[in-house]
């Protein structure tokens, strides 16, 4: 049974809908100790002063915000609890907007809201009323004394909510110079767009999240498992993948399409027959190729080993 992190209300008008906050996330992420080389022991970590290297006990700590090098303004734990964001347990709804209407790039964390007990009527009402008009509740509420913006919105019968990051946290692609967005000036042939749209056409499919798997973190425990029963592993060399160039886009476009349609190459290899598609299999992305997996394998494998 799930445990709930923060209890509040859904709060919008006169209506307040209690509500219970569970995280929708399960991290998988691979863990280690440090450890000291010659013989395994744990490694602790201190807090000493740079001045005379002395440690510093926790109650001796304040933050300071540095406002030039080696300059900084002192904050109290005293002075930050005043300023600290208003603890309500309410989320308060501000607008109703369309889902299409907000980029995936403000999305942060994700959550469940379940209803509290005695709210099971309006909760349902409220899940009902947003999938009929089949809006999103943008909404401001806090949580770990920091106050956060969310999404909420229906899914299978419940209500999910996505924290949001805020507009002055997200950076424009205007701001990455040219280095990142460069200005090409060239006109893009017609024949290359239309192929590269056929490509996409060919390539695309209904999302399956259970087809994509972390193969890093699989190929690490993998790596643990064989260490701790004392196999060898043997260090892999690895490749960089290629970037087509220019001129060799549009000969590469239609190897792509021959090879995903399973036609054959006009001018290829002699026999005509089409070369096998570079796609993955069932359990792997299918925009990813097969000589591009086992790279990146390779690279893991030799990432772990050192």
């Amino acid at each position: 049974m799930p445990r709930a992190i923060w209890s509040g209300s859904i709060s919008f008008g006169l209506l307040n809908v209690p509500v219970k906050l569970y995280s929708a996330v399960s991290r998988k992420n691979v863990s280690f100790r440090e450890l000291r080389e010659k013989d395994g022991s744990r490694i602790r970590h201190k807090r000493v002063a740079e001045a005379d290297g002395e440690e510093v006990s926790y109650e001796d700590i304040v933050k300071g915000y540095e406002v030039a090098p080696e300059q900084y303004v002192v904050i109290t734990r005293d002075e930050l609890e005043e300023i600290d964001p208003k603890k309500t347990r309410a989320i308060e709804i501000q607008d109703f907007v369309d889902l299409d209407d907000i980029d995936p790039i403000y999305f942060d964390h994700p959550y469940y809201l379940g209803p509290d007990k005695g709210a099971e009527k309006a909760y349902a009402l409220l899940v009902k009323a947003m999938g009929d008009a089949k809006k999103v509740a943008v909404a401001r509420f806090v949580l770990r004394n920091r106050e956060h913006l969310a999404a909420i919105r229906p899914a299978d019968n419940v209500l999910t909510m996505a924290t949001m990051r805020f507009a002055d946290e997200v950076v424009a692609p205007g701001e990455l110079g040219e280095d990142v967005v460069p200005e090409d000036g060239r006109k893009l042939d017609k024949r290359e767009v239309d192929m590269a749209k056929q490509l996409i056409d060919s390539l695309t499919a209904d999302f399956d999240p259970s087809k994509y798997h972390d193969e890093y973190r699989e190929e690490l425990l993998s790596l643990i498992d064989r260490k701790a029963q004392g196999k060898s592993v043997v260090e892999a060399v690895s490749e960089e993948p290629t970037p087509t160039k220019a001129p060799d886009l549009m000969a590469a476009l239609e190897e792509s399409l021959a090879a995903v349609r399973g036609e054959p190459l006009s001018g290829g290899d002699g026999d005509g027959a089409a070369k096998k598609p570079k796609r993955s299999t069932a359990k792997k992305s299918p925009s990813r190729s097969k000589s591009s997996q086992s790279k990146s394998r390779s690279r893991s494998k030799a990432k772990a080993a050192k």
